[in-house]
């Protein structure tokens, strides 16, 4: 089989066809990156074992549209492994397998496919996770956008783990694991219509081992979310309406860095509603909030966590912040799109 010129050649529709090509791309591009027993197999599925007995099956789907396709700190392949291996994570699972879905369009660079395709199989080798089956399909150049990527997460957790926002009560408090906004202004900074600059890299990351010793420390974690598109208020408005009950947050205890502070100011957005792709949410018991906060600051990805509010009696289901100086004001969801295509 003939050799594809990675480093000049460009994606053409022959690469979706089901013909020569398209075995060829797949033969070497993402069987050879991915490299695992289930997609060596080369069949139309993957047949994976059963979950550990008294576990439950976890699965998560996600699709990712970025623009840039690059940028600090990662790109639309890692993102795509981060951003499904959370949401498995997010429902107390280990993440086992995903699946991959390409859409390409025609005339992209086959140099920036394998790029983007290393990056995933580095993220998924680093997550412990296998890209087990997936799909390729091409559109003619000026219907895409270079590549979409869609991916599915399979994974488990223990029968005991129940993790949903129905089961927030008043008292609980809200825990933070970082600083939120460094991957949305990560992002605005390449846009070239913005005309900003800045050091900040996109917090994009796998954040199962972090959850796995939250669970350990805390078992009965009322829940968790990854604060990704309409950031930490779309969390937090999502919590009260399907718990019943309204969130209130300080300001002050906020970690957010002075560059995502300013970059905000400068383009007149609110750190409040910026994407993050390595950070999560938790809700706990009052009398849990100390030993999960510390749990979480003795993992890497957790060592700025900070307990950020507290659920709250209100038949409205308001979120509330308490300002720096005094007040309140309502954070309230998102009306449009801040910014679009951030993950």
């Amino acid at each position: 089989m003939n050799r594809i010129d990675f480093a000049h050649g460009r994606v053409d529709l022959s690469h979706g066809s089901g013909g020569r090509a398209m075995a060829r791309l797949i033969e070497q591009l993402f069987v050879a990156e991915f490299d695992n027993g289930y997609l060596g197999a080369q069949h139309d599925g993957a047949a994976l074992p059963m979950p550990p007995a008294g576990c439950r099956l976890i699965l998560a789907t996600d699709s990712h549209v970025v623009s840039p396709l690059f940028f600090p700190g990662g790109d639309i392949g890692s993102l795509a492994v981060h951003g499904t291996v959370n949401d498995v994570a997010m429902c107390g699972g280990t993440p086992l397998y995903l699946t991959a879905g390409f859409i390409l369009e025609e005339g992209f660079p086959l140099a920036d496919l394998r790029r983007i395709v290393q990056s995933m199989a580095a993220a998924a080798r680093e997550a412990g996770v296998a890209i087990v089956t997936g799909d390729t399909k091409v559109v003619q150049q000026g219907k895409g956008d270079g590549v979409f990527i869609s991916t599915t997460g399979v994974g488990y957790a223990p029968a005991s783990i129940n993790i949903t926002p129905r089961r927030i009560r008043p008292g609980d408090k809200i825990l933070l694991s970082g600083h939120l906004g460094d991957h949305g202004v990560a992002i605005m900074s390449l846009r070239e219509n913005l005309g900003f600059e800045t050091a900040l890299q996109s917090d994009s990351a796998a954040l199962h081992t972090l959850v796995a010793d939250m669970l350990r420390a805390v078992p009965d974690l009322r829940c968790l979310r990854d604060p990704t598109r309409g950031g930490l208020a779309a969390v937090l408005n999502e919590f009260a309406l399907q718990a019943g009950c309204g969130m209130r947050i300080r300001e002050s205890a906020l970690p957010i860095r002075q560059e995502v502070t300013a970059a905000c100011e400068l383009l007149g957005l609110d750190p409040l509603y910026v994407a993050n792709e390595g950070k999560l949410v938790a809700v706990c018991a009052p009398e849990d909030a100390d030993t999960l906060l510390a749990a979480m600051r003795a993992h890497p990805q957790g060592r700025d966590a900070a307990i950020i509010g507290e659920a709250i009696a209100d038949a409205n289901q308001f979120v509330q912040m308490e300002t720096a100086f005094g007040g309140k004001r309502m954070v309230d969801w998102i009306n449009g799109e801040q910014l679009p295509r951030i993950c």
